[in-house]
């Protein structure tokens, strides 16, 4: 399993239909507003680390209301 954190920047007033609609999203086990750069964190786990990428341009860009993401994935130590 690989596990990833995406940050997502939001447009003024879109924060409740972009987090509405990332929560739905299946592979996504976690979701938070949080302030700052960002303005909402959420944590995605999919089989492997090849389809993080696809899925946060193919399923999380898309949304309307979202203006940027940075994805931070997991290592192993």
């Amino acid at each position: 399993m690989s596990v990833a954190f995406v940050l997502i920047r939001v447009i003024p007033g879109k924060e409740q239909d972009v987090y509405n609609l990332v929560s739905t999203l299946k592979y996504v086990t976690e979701i938070h507003p949080i302030l700052g750069e960002f303005d909402i964190i959420a944590r995605i786990e999919t089989e492997d680390l090849s389809k993080i990428g696809k899925l946060v341009i193919q399923d999380i860009r898309t949304i309307s209301g979202v203006v940027d993401t940075k994805t931070l994935t997991e290592i192993k130590l």
